[in-house]
């Protein structure tokens, strides 16, 4: 049976006078893929640095795992949350090794040190990266990858844990077109999996969605335009409410393609 693993009640954001989040109301289900759509500054970054238990609200509440920021240990939940975005990327030394990138998940750290890691997290270290079409690159560094490359290490690096919740912040931005489709290939390859934990992605492009996505929430201005099933979210008429143009969408085989009227 599906639990909730977000629940956001009136929850807004304000920072420097501004509102960035302006009365959110949203839940996210253990078996919903959800994508995050708006244009730039709509607040979708900020909606998942709260999903991340790495912001508080400054007003209503937010539950993560079922559990309310502001009365839980944060650091206690954070190990439960899958997070990649290219600011946890820049984290990351250049010169470490991809298995190491993957492996120090385990402790929430970034740089291997003195940390000691059982054989059973190097064989899952390695696993991981071969579900994600890294086999071989155990021994490169990170540095040394395409941007394609690093964006699979980090996710394979955000599914290390076995989370309960796994967010991506833009995981297939500035990538060509056939390291998109290979990423996109791959995530809707682990969407579609029932053991799969809930996603939330946040996305400029509709191109970017995976198959087995199931949901899709659009903000604009910090404010929810549209939030549930793909098929109800996601349309012509809400695309040009979020975006503030006509913007025409067409859909094909689980795939989709906006564009400008």
């Amino acid at each position: 049976m599906a639990s909730t693993v977000l629940q956001f009640r009136d929850v807004s954001v304000v920072r420097d006078g501004n509102s960035i989040l302006d009365d959110v109301n949203w839940s996210v289900a253990s078996d919903e893929r959800w994508v995050v759509l708006g244009p730039n500054g709509a607040g979708k970054t900020t909606l998942l640095q709260i999903a991340a238990a790495a912001m508080h609200p400054t007003k209503g509440e937010a539950a993560v795992l079922e559990e309310k920021l502001g009365k839980t240990d944060v650091f206690e939940l954070r190990p439960m949350i899958g997070f990649a975005s290219s600011a946890m990327a820049r984290k990351i030394p250049r010169n470490e090794t991809v298995i190491d990138t993957v492996l120090t998940a385990a402790y929430s750290v970034t740089g291997r040190w003195n940390e000691e890691y059982e054989e059973i997290d190097i064989r899952r270290a390695q696993r991981v990266l071969s579900e994600w079409g890294l086999d071989g690159f155990a021994d490169r560094r990170f540095g040394s990858l395409s941007d394609g490359e690093q964006k699979r290490v980090q996710i394979a690096r955000s599914v290390m844990t076995d989370p309960e919740l796994l967010l991506l912040d833009e995981p297939a931005a500035s990538l060509d077109l056939g390291a998109r489709e290979e990423l996109v290939g791959l995530l809707g390859g682990y969407a579609a999996s029932p053991a799969s934990p809930a996603i939330v992605m946040v996305t400029h492009h509709v191109e970017e969605i995976p198959k087995g996505f199931t949901h899709a929430l659009l903000l604009s201005g910090g404010g929810v335009v549209k939030a549930g099933p793909l098929a109800e979210a996601l349309t012509s008429e809400s695309l040009t409410e979020a975006f503030g143009i006509p913007i025409s969408l067409t859909e094909s085989n689980g795939r989709y393609v906006a564009r400008a009227e």
